[in-house]
């Protein structure tokens, strides 16, 4: 088989990944395990945004937080 996905994984590999997680957490815990992924990819999303941000414009934020709502 041609490795089709990232990693060199073929779409057998990735589908018995996934019946070992379903066997593992259930499928009651899946929807919790995939809302927690995805809340977490977006507060790493804004961290990464806010890590490159001016050191200026971060204090203006800290001392006026409605300059922030304005732009």
């Amino acid at each position: 088989m041609t490795p089709i996905l990232a990693f060199g994984f073929s779409p057998m590999d990735a589908i018995l990944i996934l019946v070992v997680i379903l066997l593992l957490f259930g499928g009651r815990k899946l929807p919790e395990l995939a809302n927690a992924l995805g809340r977490s990819m977006n507060e790493f999303k804004k961290g990464k945004e806010e890590g490159g941000k001016p050191a200026v414009e971060e204090k203006l934020e800290e001392k006026n937080p409605d300059a922030s709502e304005k732009k």
